[in-house]
C-alpha cells in the first residue's frame, strides 16, 4: 500500500528531483530546458527487501514554451541499502513536448559556423545572468547534469545544477558537436 505524502514534504521533493534530472537526461536538448512546475502529487510505498518507492505526478513546462504545462508520471525506486546503484527510475509524459528540431538545427549550425572551437565560463554569472548566446549550451548542461543527478542521488540527497564552471568545444573530425563540461552541483542539505 502506498501512502500519501504532501507535496511539500522533503523526501518527495528528492524524489521529484531525481525524476526530472533523469527527464532533462531523457529529453533534454539545446532546444528544450524542461522545469519543474509543480509537484502535484506524492505517494510512498516500503517494499520489503527491494526499497522505497515514490509515485509521482508533476507538472512541467518547457522554458522555451512556458504559456504551455504538459503533465508527467514519475517512479523513483530507491533500493535498500544500495549507495552505489542509481535509482530506478520511470517517467510517462502525458501529452508532446513541443517540437526541438529547428532550434536543434539552428543551435548546429550556429556553432558549426564559428571561427574557433567555442570555450566559455562561468555560466550563469555572478548575477545569475546567463547571455542569451549561451542558453543552449546551458540547457546542455541541463542534460549532462540530469544524468549525474539521476545516477548519484540517494533518498537522503537532493542535487541540482548550481553553475557551468567551464565548457569547451572540443575539436572532431566527423560532423558531431562534442563538449567537455566541469558543472558544479549544489546539495541542498537534507532537511
Amino acid at each position: 500500500r502506498a501512502m500519501e505524502l504532501p507535496p511539500s514534504h522533503f523526501p518527495a521533493a528528492r524524489a521529484a528531483a531525481v525524476a526530472m534530472g533523469y527527464l532533462r537526461y531523457l529529453r533534454g536538448g539545446p532546444g528544450r530546458g524542461l522545469h519543474l512546475r509543480e509537484l502535484r502529487r506524492a505517494r510512498r510505498q516500503d517494499i520489503d527487501d527491494v526499497g522505497h518507492k515514490y509515485y509521482l505526478e508533476l507538472e512541467l513546462e518547457d522554458v522555451l514554451d512556458k504559456d504551455r504545462t504538459v503533465s508527467c508520471t514519475a517512479e523513483v525506486l530507491y533500493p535498500l541499502g544500495s549507495k552505489t546503484s542509481a535509482p530506478d527510475v520511470q517517467v510517462t509524459v502525458q501529452g508532446e513536448l513541443r517540437s526541438t528540431e529547428e532550434a536543434d538545427k539552428e543551435f548546429y549550425n550556429r556553432i558549426r559556423s564559428l571561427e574557433k572551437e567555442l570555450v566559455a565560463e562561468n555560466i550563469p554569472d555572478s548575477h545569475g545572468n546567463v547571455p542569451p548566446e549561451l542558453e543552449p549550451i546551458h540547457r546542455l548542461a541541463w542534460v549532462a547534469s540530469g544524468y549525474l543527478i539521476w545516477q548519484n542521488s540517494t533518498e537522503n540527497t537532493k542535487f541540482h545544477l548550481a553553475q557551468v564552471k567551464h565548457v569547451k568545444q572540443v575539436k572532431r573530425s566527423d560532423e558531431d558537436l562534442q563538449f567537455d563540461y566541469v558543472l558544479l552541483l549544489h546539495e541542498m542539505v537534507s532537511q
